[in-house]
């Protein structure tokens, strides 16, 4: 049967009376009104960005349609593992009832059970999911940049419905609200969300009532999204860092170089895993994104869990006598000392 995309009418206010009203109403009341908000804009069972004029996107970034999502109320509090910047943002987009585990506490007897963010850097994960017992694996759900997948299979039973969330806001300092990372190619904001993580509504209702948009996408789009996230980190950083400039200045005064970089690295990753890309739209959504972060540093850091994982493909070509798939950033981490020359 077909989803109904009804939704009915509501006589609105001329929109600056609104936003004076708005301003004038209580912070809770303010927040409910986003809340009530959302479930409508939810209401027809297409996950999309927070308010309810969006639509679904292309096949491209194909939404999931399916039964509208639980109220509010209905999610368990959520368990939150690390008290920095992200961490507390989480924290902060909840409804005021959530745990936050800091560095050198354990794991709390008593955690509710609901959604486990896990807010650390890369290299405490394994720290993390050891002290997570067992049975609560399946709640956890993963904010980190990098190519993680390789590491999750390792350390976590295979089938588990884990939740990863790819982040595209940043919150700049402790405490501040988070920037949104929308773009002239993607304006309704690109942070996406696996649909097959158990928590994928939860993560949803978590930032699309907080004014940040949050895609869920299914298996093979997500997949798309995920490597096109991690192909931005390794090229621009690394371009940033061999020309010691900004992200802006990458894409203002070297945009042919990373470009040719991205597609070294997109084919590389297309020979290993089930993902494709149109070169031009890649290399130009990339660039809409780099503008949006122009001020970001550029630096090749985090080696094993960004540029290790494309020169790990580098290195099974060489064991296989097979001309390197990504000559330039082979050539890179050599100029910048990364590996041995």
């Amino acid at each position: 049967m077909a989803l109904s995309l009804w939704r009915p009418v509501v006589r609105a206010a001329p929109h600056s009376l609104q936003r004076r009203e708005s301003s004038l109403r209580p912070p809770a009341q303010r927040r409910a009104s986003r809340l009530a908000t959302q479930v409508l804009a939810t209401a027809g069972g297409c996950f999309v960005a927070s308010q309810a004029r969006r639509s679904c996107r292309s096949a491209q970034t194909r939404c999931v349609r399916c039964a509208a999502p639980a109220e509010p109320e209905a999610y368990p509090p959520a368990v939150i593992i690390g008290g920095g910047r992200l961490g507390e943002a989480f924290a902060k987009m909840g409804l005021g009832n959530d745990v936050i585990v800091r560095r050198g506490e354990a794991f709390p007897t008593e955690a509710p059970k609901g959604p486990i963010y896990v807010c650390t850097r890369n290299d405490a994960l394994e720290g993390v999911i050891a002290a997570v017992p067992e049975d609560r694996h399946e709640d956890l759900i993963f904010v980190q940049n990098g190519v993680l997948m390789p590491f999750l299979r390792k350390q976590l039973k295979p089938d588990l419905p884990l939740t990863i969330l790819l982040v595209y806001f940043a919150v700049a300092k402790k405490g501040e609200p988070p920037l949104d990372g929308k773009t002239d190619t993607d304006p309704e904001g690109l942070s996406a969300v696996n649909a097959g993580g158990k928590w994928a509504r939860e993560v949803h209702w978590r930032l699309t009532s907080s004014d940040l948009a949050c895609r869920i996408l299914r298996d093979m789009e997500f997949q798309q999204a995920y490597w096109e996230k991690n192909l931005w980190i390794a090229a621009y950083m690394m371009v940033g860092a061999l020309h010691q400039c900004t992200v802006g200045e990458v894409e203002s005064q070297y945009r042919s170089e990373v470009d040719e970089l991205i597609a070294q690295l997109a084919t590389a990753v297309s020979a290993t895993e089930d993902v494709a890309w149109e070169r031009l739209r890649l290399c130009d959504r990339l660039a809409a994104y780099a503008r949006s972060v122009a001020h970001f540093p550029t630096a090749v850091k985090e080696f094993e869990w960004r540029n290790g994982a494309f020169y790990d493909i580098s290195m099974a070509a060489e064991k296989a006598q097979r001309p390197d798939p990504c000559p330039k950033h082979t050539e890179g981490l050599k100029t910048l000392g990364v590996i041995p020359a």
